[in-house]
């Protein structure tokens, strides 16, 4: 499969975000976290390419755990990334992404954390927080947060 070229963008524009995909697929993380960040579920593309930045004097960065950090325009505000410390895995807005087209949605990750007062439409995988961290934790990964 040939890889996608993706772009993704603040909502002033400032910020610009392009990095490459197989096959973008989005997910949604119900965690509380990133419901007080995104007002939200986060919804994102997991990439684990390498992702230019570019507008990174206006890219505020929140080390949100240990492990991860948030990244959001200074500027507008907008919601952009989460990424591992190392900058290796990127959790991309997918709601900042140019042209994303008709993609899989396939996962939702903490469903013991959403709120009884919303649902998503059809079928998928969802994991509890315990699921999810437990499968980060046997592949030698990083979670969220």
């Amino acid at each position: 499969m040939v890889a996608r070229q993706l772009k993704a963008k603040c909502l002033c524009g400032g910020v610009r975000l392009d990095f490459e995909c197989e096959e973008p697929q989005v997910g949604a993380c119900h965690c509380d976290v990133c419901r007080r960040w995104s007002s939200g579920p986060f919804m994102a593309v997991h990439v684990t390419t390498a992702v230019t930045l570019a507008g990174s004097d206006l890219i505020g960065l929140y080390q949100s755990s240990e492990w991860g950090e948030r990244g959001f325009c200074k500027a507008c505000g907008s919601t952009l990334f989460w990424r591992n410390r190392e900058a290796s895995e990127y959790a991309v807005s997918a709601t900042a992404i140019e042209d994303l087209g008709d993609v899989a949605f396939p996962v939702e990750l903490f469903i013991d954390s959403k709120p009884d007062w919303y649902a998503f439409a059809g079928d998928r995988k969802q994991m509890t927080g315990a699921e999810f961290l437990a499968q980060f934790t046997q592949d030698q990964g990083t979670p969220n947060g």
